[in-house]
């Protein structure tokens, strides 16, 4: 039984995180029309090294689609995709301090090196404008205040992460 409800929230994460994926990528014209280009390509991510105390992570393999989002195909996914993109995950809290310190987490790519270049750009240029969502809902003026609010706690968050991060590559 736990099993298939580690699967069912696996797969529900997986699923709202391709939708969020898909609402940042379609904020930007320019992303998408990079992203067409692509059409039909697959990219897999591969967490290396997971932890065998954790739950296991579903299939993480996303097909390009024809209007440049992304779909995800899961255990759908051909043997050899377009792009491989491998991820250490032995140290998930490191890994997560990382990414709240600002740091990007060091990856290996193989496979299309055009896809592989347009893939990074949009690590680099793209951000999910939570303020435009937020303001839709509640305001401008509420949003703005909720976002000055917000980005005093995520400095202090990325201070404590990269205290910590510095603190864990000591040991």
């Amino acid at each position: 039984m736990f099993h298939s409800l580690n699967s069912l929230l696996g797969q529900a994460a997986i699923e709202r995180l391709t939708l969020l994926a898909n609402h940042v990528l379609g904020s930007e014209p320019v992303a998408t029309q990079r992203m067409r280009a692509h059409a039909g390509r697959v990219i897999r991510l591969q967490f290396e090294g997971w932890p065998a105390l954790l739950p296991p992570l579903p299939a993480t393999a996303f097909r390009v689609t024809p209007a440049g989002l992304l779909e995800w195909i899961g255990d759908g996914a051909p043997a050899e995709p377009d792009l491989r993109v491998s991820i250490d995950a032995s140290n998930p809290a490191l890994a997560m301090a990382q990414a709240l310190g600002g740091t990007r987490h060091k990856v290996d790519v193989a496979g299309d090196a055009t896809l592989a270049t347009d893939l990074n750009w949009l690590f680099d240029n793209l951000r999910w404008d939570v303020q435009d969502d937020l303001a839709r809902i509640v305001g401008q003026a509420p949003a703005r205040e909720i976002a000055r609010v917000a980005g005093g706690i995520a400095t202090g968050m990325r201070e404590a992460a990269k205290t910590l991060s510095g603190l864990a590559a000591r040991r």
